[in-house]
């Protein structure tokens, strides 16, 4: 079994050297996560939302893309990454660029607290726990969140609008 698994690697990388092996190590950790939650929930008789409104979607969505956002690139959280990234320069507006560093293991971990996208699916089962077990404190964050991301889009927005009014020299 050991060496079909690493005979499977082998060829999935070509070559390349990916950490396959600590990947699945991260997939156990949230795996068992979500049932962890799942089992302390059934235990103490919490229940899922029956339904999942549009309003509790839209701040779910909101959250999820603001926090992923701020825990893969903001300058504030670098010290949480920087034991498994390096510092390469600035990405955009307050967000950082960093490059994983280390093998295995802490490569992996690098890979997926420096990427938002990676990120949003742990991002969003904690919001899901939240609303199974705390769902006023959770809106509320995701109240908060939106309004960041709200924030953030109109700042970008009216800078834009800022640089665009000073090339126009016409008028």
């Amino acid at each position: 079994m050991t060496e079909t698994l690493k005979e499977t690697a082998q060829e999935y990388e070509g070559g390349a050297d990916r950490p396959l092996a600590s990947y699945g190590r991260i997939l156990a950790v949230y795996g068992g996560a979500v049932g962890a939650l799942t089992v302390v929930a059934k235990l103490t008789g919490r229940r899922a939302p029956e339904r999942i409104g549009p309003l509790d979607l839209a701040l779910m969505g909101l959250f999820t893309h603001r926090m992923s956002r701020t825990l893969a690139k903001d300058t504030v959280l670098s010290p949480l990454r920087a034991p498994f990234t390096k510092y390469v320069g600035v990405s955009g507006p307050s967000e950082l660029e960093e490059e994983v560093r280390g093998t295995g293991l802490r490569h992996a971990v690098g890979e997926l607290v420096s990427c938002p996208f990676c990120l949003s699916q742990w991002v969003a089962s904690a919001y899901a726990a939240g609303m199974v077990f705390a769902p006023r404190l959770t809106r509320l964050a995701g109240a908060t969140m939106t309004a960041v991301t709200v924030s953030d889009w109109l700042q970008l927005a009216y800078s834009r609008m800022v640089k665009e009014a000073g090339e126009d020299t016409s008028g």
